[in-house]
């Protein structure tokens, strides 16, 4: 049976013949040259299925193993999305710079998330987002880490999962101040995260060890 080949980007898909190639767009931005060479490389290796995805990439889908080595090449210098065991990605809202209900700018700090934290090697899969209000349009309700912007500043949520056995993701700082004061302690949750031993999404360790203990044991509060 075919597997996923990791070091090529490339994820089998239900025929166990073909494969999906995933573009990595940080946080859904990209660029009219981006988009023209995805276009250019569908067309080129006749590429039957292009989709935008929920974590905010685009999927080339439908690529046979002989041609991936080809279409990797030809997408050049853009990045893939990561799979496995790292986080996966962080998905971002438009926030105050566009959206008109947005009550923290999202861009900055989305990009400073994704360049930190995305591909970084965790024990289990992890997805992070930010949304610029509490309308939470990024669900951060429902990923591992993230950040819902408010009228005071930024909300640090934790242990939110989809899934079979779904979950919404715990309250673990309140009204952050500042971007680099959030930045500050997200970095000391995914190093926490990288610390455990556990085999498991995070929200299963808030279940097990209570957001109180974990907020004591990251930030001594």
């Amino acid at each position: 049976m075919k597997q996923n080949i990791p070091e090529k980007g490339a994820v089998v898909q239900r025929d166990r013949e073909t494969y999906a190639i995933k573009v990595h767009m940080p946080g859904g931005f990209t660029t009219p040259q981006a988009l023209r060479t995805v276009a250019d490389v569908a067309e080129r290796h006749e590429i039957p299925t292009v989709k935008v995805t929920i974590a905010q990439r685009i999927a080339l889908i439908g690529i046979p193993e002989e041609k991936i080595d080809a279409v990797r090449a030809d997408l050049g210098d853009l990045e893939d999305g990561a799979t496995g065991l790292c986080i996966r990605y962080v998905k971002m809202c438009p926030g105050a710079t566009w959206c008109k209900r947005g009550q923290q700018v999202t861009y900055d700090l989305g990009m400073e998330m994704d360049n930190k934290f995305h591909r970084l090697q965790v024990p289990w899969k992890f997805k992070m987002a930010v949304s610029g209000c509490p309308n939470d349009c990024t669900e951060v309700c429902i990923r591992d880490l993230g950040l819902i912007g408010t009228s005071k500043g930024w909300n640090i949520m934790l242990g939110g999962n989809g899934g079979s056995r779904p979950r919404f993701s715990s309250l673990l700082l309140e009204n952050v101040p500042t971007e680099s004061e959030a930045l500050t302690a997200l970095e000391k949750v995914v190093a926490w995260t990288q610390s455990l031993d556990k085999k498991c999404r995070i929200g299963k360790v808030v279940e097990e060890l209570g957001i109180e203990a974990i907020r004591e044991e990251i930030f001594g509060k």
